[in-house]
């Protein structure tokens, strides 16, 4: 069987591509100088778009249509445009990088025309291949758009109409204000279905789609330790250690704790960020990455019932007064203790309620009374089975003592604890909370930050260790060091096509509604371009962290076929792609470097590394350093 290929040229059995344009390849492979096999000067740190333009330059039907007179195509009325200097500075490097005999090009004129146009690039710093790419296909597109003046058009309503007439009205719509090579080569068109989780409207819509960017689902998984604090004084804080999807989301944190913890049905967990005996944060957004969160973070998870869900919560700090010498003087010094308490409570006017509330809350710490021991102590008894013995006269069992078993303490006086309205610092103290008066507060707040001060002689009857030590998200040890992950194309393009909810960032106007949700969102490929870039989202950006994801991803060369994922299947145009160019990165995310492999024809692969091009075997394409893949349609030919 021979496969035709998109420009025209034929093969025989395998699918190499042999360029048919009025370009041959002269000089030994890999020599410097042969036609398309000539690099680009680094300017510093511009190896990101020496990457980019080393793809697009070995574009099939590209490169011949800036070979030849795409001078009259370039549209100067565009105000979306610029002018057609963009096109007109590519072209110019193009046809550099494509003359015979060529040294290495210095695309200093190129980069200039970038920086006016677009000055996120301006300057020496390195920046992404990806979002370069993104720029100069728009820039082209709208440099060379063969429409003078767009039309309006409106998208009309599906009145049961089928998809397939849906689609064609929106692309028709779309070509009668976007037509050029760009559109012709790399643009084409996914549908879009959203769906609102309360009143079930469903609204779809089909767009363009220049790239695919695909996430790379993880299966390499993170240890996470956490510490569950009870909020009705029941138990003592216990430390679970749980496995998680290491680039998940807060959501799969949330559910791992819920199932190791146990949590009731009626029960919700509010985790906090605790640092320097203060909560610093809370984690409530289902959908931010859990990358958010460092091996060295401390976090503490309090169970709240969802009945209280609006009561205001209110968060207890600890303080210890302490007698030092300061200047000669015996002074009492304030100093933080363990971490904050919290509960959710419907009824709070007075002192008294503050107060007996706190009580509530320390009962899992309070240290058993010390009572007269019987003097015939078994040889060998543990302290808490001897406590458990003589109190209440209620025998061992297994060494654990029970609640009704152990003298209560006697509750501490006012000036063993002293309570104040403070900040979430606990550092300002407001007003003192008066037992029998009310409480000096406006209206009911949604938060209220109580500061509690301990006298020395009550820290005695109180286990403050338990509030105190709590482990670290991870600590680091000698573990083994896991393989490298891989996962496949094709389960990188599944997981970009199965159906999710929309972040918080993202919500849905809802027609049905009238109001904005968080609707569910799924996209189906349904017209697949000549040239297609896949773009592998490698990168993650926060307002906290960078990350990037060294995972290998193993991705067709010859072969990929796109029949099983499409939805609309196309019987004139052939679902099957082959390899001709990748961009590479190489390194962290601030002192990466780039490169580009491309396919020149005959079988040969060619490392394009700045100014140096060498051949490469094909077993070498595929690393963990592919970030944008370049394929081409092939057409089968019986």
């Amino acid at each position: 069987m021979a496969v035709q290929h998109s420009n025209g040229s034929l093969t025989n059995g395998s699918f190499g591509i042999v360029r048919n344009s009025s370009i041959t390849f002269s000089g030994r492979s890999g020599e410097a100088g042969c036609l398309g096999l000539t690099g680009l000067q680094n300017l510093g740190n511009t190896c990101f778009m020496n990457s980019a333009l080393q793809c697009l330059v070995h574009t099939p039907k590209l490169v011949d249509y800036f070979l030849g007179d795409y001078f009259r195509e370039i549209n100067h009325d565009n105000p979306l445009g610029m002018d057609g200097e963009i096109a007109l500075a590519f072209g110019d490097l193009l046809r550099k990088l494509w003359a015979p005999g060529a040294a290495p090009v210095s695309p200093r004129t190129f980069k200039s025309k970038l920086a006016r146009f677009a000055p996120q690039f301006s300057g020496f710093n390195q920046h992404d291949s990806q979002e370069l790419l993104a720029f100069l296909l728009d820039g082209l597109h709208e440099d060379l758009n063969r429409v003078k003046c767009k039309p309006y058009a409106e998208a009309k309503d599906g009145d049961g109409r089928s998809d397939e007439d849906i689609a064609d009205e929106y692309w028709q719509n779309h070509l009668a204000r976007n037509d050029s090579i760009i559109v012709d080569l790399c643009q084409g068109q996914y549908k879009s279905t959203l769906v609102c989780p309360v009143c079930k409207k469903v609204s779809v819509t089909f767009d363009p789609f220049m790239y695919l960017s695909l996430p790379l689902p993880s299966t390499t998984v993170r240890m996470m330790t956490l510490t569950v604090v009870n909020t009705d004084g029941t138990a003592k804080p216990s430390p679970f250690t749980i496995t998680v999807p290491k680039y998940g989301k807060f959501e799969d944190l949330i559910r791992a704790l819920s199932i190791a913890c146990a949590l009731g049905v009626n029960e919700t967990l509010l985790v906090a960020e605790i640092y320097n005996h203060q909560i610093i944060r809370y984690l409530e957004e289902p959908a931010d990455s859990i990358s958010l969160i460092r091996d060295d973070d401390q976090l503490v998870a309090y169970r709240l019932r969802k009945e209280n869900d609006k009561d205001p919560l209110v968060v207890f700090m600890h303080q210890q007064l302490e007698e030092q010498y300061i200047h000669g003087k015996l002074t009492s010094c304030p100093n933080a203790l363990g971490i904050p308490l919290v509960a959710k409570v419907s009824y709070l006017a007075h002192g008294l309620d503050i107060r007996n509330l706190y009580l509530e809350l320390l009962k899992p710490f309070c240290i058993p009374a010390k009572d007269t021991f019987n003097n015939n102590v078994t040889a060998g008894s543990t302290a808490i089975e001897e406590v458990t013995r003589i109190v209440d006269n209620v025998p061992v069992t297994g060494g654990v003592a029970t609640p009704s078993s152990v003298k209560e303490v006697e509750p501490p006086s006012d000036a063993e604890l002293q309570f104040y309205l403070t900040d979430e610092k606990g550092i300002v103290k407001n007003s003192k909370i008066v037992m029998n008066e009310p409480i000096a507060m406006t209206g009911v707040p949604e938060e209220v930050h109580v500061l509690v001060c301990w006298s020395g002689k009550l820290i005695e009857q109180y286990d403050t260790r338990l509030l105190s030590s709590f482990p670290e998200i991870f600590k680091s040890g000698f573990l083994p060091k896991r393989p490298q992950e891989s996962v496949s194309l094709y389960k990188c393009l599944e997981a970009f096509l199965t159906e999710e909810p929309l972040g918080p960032e993202d919500m849905w106007y809802c027609p049905g509604c009238k109001k904005h949700c968080q609707a569910s969102k799924k996209l189906d490929l349904w017209r697949l371009p000549e040239i297609l870039v896949i773009h592998l989202k490698r990168f993650s950006y926060s307002r906290f962290s960078k990350n990037k994801l060294e995972t290998y991803v193993d991705f067709p060369v010859d072969n990929l076929d796109l029949s099983t994922h499409v939805a609309h299947l196309n019987d004139k145009l052939s679902n099957r792609y082959m390899l001709y160019a990748v961009s590479n990165h190489y390194g962290s995310m601030g002192g990466g470097h780039y490169t580009a492999f491309v396919h020149h024809g005959g079988g040969q692969w060619y490392d394009f590394d700045d100014s140096h091009v060498y051949p490469i075997s094909q077993d070498k394409i595929k690393t963990s350093a592919a970030y944008v893949l370049f394929y081409r349609r092939v057409v089968e030919v019986s």
